[in-house]
């Protein structure tokens, strides 16, 4: 049984990380919940309008077309998921030679500036003088606008993303694959099972519980995406609608357009989203993840 003077001091030390956490993000969010309900006027001040902003927003062509692109955007991520996998499989072969720099190069694009992510992925994709069309061309490949054309950019946009974050998912993989006891390979080898069998019948299902978590975090944050859209289209682009995302929409309604209220909906509205999808991710895990 703790004394008194034993709680004080638990309380006393947790105090500080409480109140950075009440004041930098539970009182942004309560506010951010108000201002929701309520409508900026042109010279400040604040008139509260209910839910209109909600129903707005519920039937904004805009909106809905930024909803689905940001969930195409997420899909399209997520599937770079098993990409990580393999790589990580790869860099965990031991004895490999240059192993260190390998694992550097790969973990390169996760502290790189995301300014410099956009920038030079924008020049790569350049559809008149870029990297990529040009080595399209002289291979006489069709070279599409990739970053000005509709059909293409929330794709480009993908690639980018997936190039991003690689290195961070890879690295979390790797910790799960050392992290699974050799005496079962050791096991399989003896009952004859090659290294393909061994992969799917070993490796995947012991890897699950970190392919969930990396699942969850991925998702999360490209739902969030914004400055890869910011960065890689042209404000005036005819691309811009077939990739505008959640948050590049909030950003536009409540700093160019200066419409705050709605602005703050739209960040509810992609908060609801985030809890759902992460929700139906851990209703779903029941099934596929085992701990054991």
């Amino acid at each position: 049984m703790l004394s008194r003077r034993e709680w004080a001091w638990g309380y006393l030390l947790v105090a500080p990380m409480a109140l950075g956490l009440a004041v930098f993000h539970l009182w942004p969010i309560a506010q951010t919940g108000y201002l929701s309900f309520t409508e900026s006027g042109a010279f400040g001040g604040y008139t509260w309008v209910g839910t209109a902003n909600f129903t707005d927003l519920l039937g904004d062509e805009e909106m809905l077309g930024a909803l689905g692109n940001t969930l195409l955007y997420a899909v399209l991520v997520l599937a770079g998921v098993p990409l990580s996998i393999a790589i990580a499989t790869l860099l965990n072969v031991p004895g490999l030679r240059g192993l260190g720099v390998y694992r550097t190069l790969y973990f390169l694009p996760v502290v790189t500036m995301p300014a410099a992510v956009g920038l030079t992925w924008r020049y790569l994709f350049n559809g008149d003088f870029g990297a990529i069309n040009h080595l399209l061309g002289a291979a006489g490949i069709d070279r599409p606008h990739w970053v000005s054309d509709p059909d293409f950019a929330i794709y480009a946009i993908a690639v980018v993303g997936i190039w991003s974050t690689i290195g961070y998912n890879a690295v979390l993989f790797l910790a799960g694959l050392q992290g699974i006891p050799h005496h079962f390979y050791e096991a399989a080898s003896i009952d004859g099972a090659g290294r393909l069998r061994q992969f799917f019948r070993i490796t995947l299902p012991l890897l699950a519980p970190t392919t969930f978590f990396v699942m969850v975090i991925t998702m999360i944050s490209a739902l969030q995406v914004f400055d890869l859209v910011y960065l890689m289209v042209d404000p005036k682009s005819p691309a811009l609608d077939g990739s505008r995302t959640i948050v590049h929409l909030f950003f536009e309604t409540g700093f160019v357009q200066n419409r705050r209220g709605m602005a703050a909906a739209i960040a509810v509205l992609l908060l609801g989203l985030i809890l759902m999808l992460t929700a139906i991710q851990f209703r779903l895990q029941k099934r596929w993840v085992h701990y054991e």
